[in-house]
């Protein structure tokens, strides 16, 4: 084991290991290519009886596991939705992980709890929430949304359900969009509900939930004996990033009792632009709101920021106190285990506080109308060309398209489109996933990456082409 003079040295020598990958990502391939087991059978099978050097752990690093490595801070990185770093994150994160704490309550580390409700404070304001909401930091959209339709349900059992279970509350109701993410699915799965209890309500020419399809799936199921609980309203679902109509939606949940979350998980660091608060019409009806940071607001992940309009519910719905966590600063402060599924939590608010100062608000505005603009620029590229086409509305950042020449069928076109994303992305200089948009197979092009330029849109869109018409010609 190193000592405190080898750990100085290491350090400075993993810092400038940082430094150099950071300003060299993107010449390494970025999506990894090895096989599968091709990771796992280089390791040994068992653990080392005596401790190795970290010279010796460093040149594994390198020579087995980088080649691993899918590269999501390369910008060249299209895919999915960006798990974004900054320099400003990745120095706050190697604070926390000196520091090593348990941020379960304030008395483990009273700064931490305080600084987490600042922070989530700025970014309420930054965006445009109404003052009255009150944030937590989880560990993703996920866990978020599960919070919000367990509280959905507990305080439509009038907290019951937590202690007797489900006797007398069968037929719970949970409905979102057919564009909805899975993870709306899960958590009505882990929540009691049952899969077939969520509904997933039809949308529109722009594949946006329509509020005329759930207002009546709602009376259905109240006249048929149903219990509608929870709606999941999506700002930038993941296939396209459509946004859902807030504010009719919103009304709806209003008139009929049922609590109303929001999953803007990506597209609410958009809400920082003026120009984008029309995404959020209706936010003073909605019950909870989660959107990430480290997606779009160049925080590392995992910092995902959850505000609740009622927290009492939240903290009823999650709260035991045994004897072991009682202290005398109980109702005074913000004591965050309450606030969420886990225990034992991280010092997430360090990173996000970081960034937000680093960067400035006109800073990070700065950066998310550049990624729109790109977004704009390619999609117009896609859009003029005789060969491919949009498959999707622009929405923010995401340019959903396809390869589409003259003479084939849908059934060839899908299968022309598969084989050119596999092509695209085994080159190394780029990577792009999929998505289907009413049934076409579509890519996805996702310009959120931190530091991704005009530069990098220019020489995928040049990639593209390239490789589409080499397999027209074979």
């Amino acid at each position: 084991m190193i000592n405190l003079y080898e750990f100085r040295k290491y350090a400075h020598q993993m810092v400038d290991w940082m430094a150099d990958y950071c300003a060299e990502v993107e010449k390494y391939p970025v999506k990894s290519t090895v096989g599968p087991r091709e990771i796992y059978d280089q390791l040994p099978a068992d653990a080392p009886s005596d401790g190795e050097s970290i010279d010796e752990i460093m040149e594994d690093f390198q020579k087995i596991i980088l080649p691993g490595i899918t590269h999501w801070q390369s910008p060249n990185f299209f895919a999915f939705f960006p798990a974004n770093s900054s320099y400003p994150s990745i120095l706050a994160e190697m604070l926390t992980a000196a520091l090593g704490l348990q941020c379960m309550i304030w008395e483990t580390s009273p700064a931490a709890a305080e600084l987490e409700e600042k922070a989530l404070n700025w970014a309420k304001r930054m965006i445009g929430l109404p003052e009255h909401f009150e944030g937590v930091i989880q560990d993703s959209a996920s866990s978020a949304t599960l919070c919000a339709i367990l509280t959905a349900r507990e305080k439509f059992s009038d907290f019951r359900i937590n202690e007797t279970g489900f006797e007398g509350f069968q037929n719970l109701r949970v409905y979102c969009s057919t564009e909805t993410h899975s993870s709306i699915e899960k958590a009505v799965k882990i929540a009691g509900f049952g899969r077939r209890n969520l509904v997933k309500i039809e949308v529109d020419e722009k594949l946006r939930l329509r509020p005329d399809r759930l207002k009546e799936a709602i009376a259905n199921d109240i006249s048929n004996g149903k219990k509608p609980v929870c709606v999941i309203a999506t700002i930038g679902t993941t296939g396209t990033a459509a946004i859902d109509p807030l504010d009719e939606i919103s009304k709806i949940c209003s008139q009929y009792g049922i609590w109303l979350h929001v999953d803007a998980a990506y597209a609410g660091t958009a809400l920082v632009l003026p120009e984008y608060r029309w995404m959020i019409e209706g936010i003073d009806r909605v019950d909870s709101f989660v959107f990430n940071p480290h997606k779009w607001m160049f925080t590392n992940f995992d910092c995902s920021a959850y505000f609740v309009k009622d927290k009492g519910a939240l903290i009823r719905t999650f709260e035991i106190l045994p004897e072991y966590l009682k202290t005398r600063s109980q109702g005074q402060v913000n004591n965050y285990r309450d606030w969420g599924i886990p225990l034992g939590r991280r010092f997430r608010a360090l990173k996000l506080w970081f960034v937000i100062r680093n960067f400035g608000v006109e800073g990070i505005r700065e950066k998310i109308r550049y990624h729109i603009q790109l977004a704009k620029d390619f999609a117009r590229s896609i859009s003029d060309h005789d060969h491919f086409e949009l498959t999707a509305p622009l929405s923010l950042n995401v340019v959903c398209f396809r390869f589409r020449p003259e003479g084939l069928d849908d059934a060839e076109i899908d299968l022309l489109n598969e084989k050119l994303l596999h092509r695209l992305n085994l080159t190394g200089k780029l990577y792009l996933t999929h998505t289907k948009v009413r049934g076409m197979y579509t890519i996805r092009f996702v310009t959120g990456q931190t530091n991704v330029t005009e530069k990098h849109v220019y020489q995928a869109w040049e990639l593209i082409q390239e490789k589409a018409f080499e397999i027209m010609t074979r």
